[in-house]
């Protein structure tokens, strides 16, 4: 089975691809979709969508997870957020995948162990978990994160 991990996000959106065989995991590929934040909001949609479906088209998941959508004090940012996620939900669903989705804290008691693990933490578990993956940020390490939280809660 190939899962696609995504970290949602309209600054840059993670994405994370894994191969799971019984309880083998291998990193197959992961990158990052940065916006433009001087862009129109249409445009910066429209980036996600297109790379996101090029990514889906390229590595042929068989299903998707997403980091669920937290709220923000700031109710613009999490607007902004939600926009994005929408996107990336969309673009997976247009992708006939079965996406589903895990609560930050769940991901990282999968991945490290505990709910409460900060970033340096499960980046460092990528690394025993994914040798020699080159990981290329800390939000396409997120979406690994929530790639492999995904083949062991499902």
């Amino acid at each position: 089975m190939i899962i696609l991990g995504l970290d949602p996000s309209l600054s840059c959106t993670g994405w994370g691809v894994i191969r799971v065989e019984g309880s083998r995991i291998a990193h197959i590929a992961n990158g990052q979709v940065p916006t433009d934040a001087k862009a129109p909001m249409a445009a910066r949609l429209a980036t996600l969508q297109s790379a996101l479906a090029e990514v889906i088209a390229t590595h042929g998941p068989t299903r998707a997870a997403a980091e669920e959508v937290f709220v923000n004090k700031n109710p613009q940012s999490t607007l902004k957020l939600a926009q994005a996620r929408g996107v990336v939900l969309a673009a997976c669903g247009a992708a006939g995948l079965d996406v589903r989705e895990h609560a930050a804290r769940l991901v990282k008691k999968a991945v490290v162990g505990t709910g409460g693990a900060d970033k340096r933490q499960v980046q460092a578990m990528l690394k025993v978990l994914l040798p020699g993956a080159e990981i290329a940020g800390a939000d396409a390490a997120d979406a690994l994160a929530v790639a492999i939280a995904d083949a062991h809660l499902n």
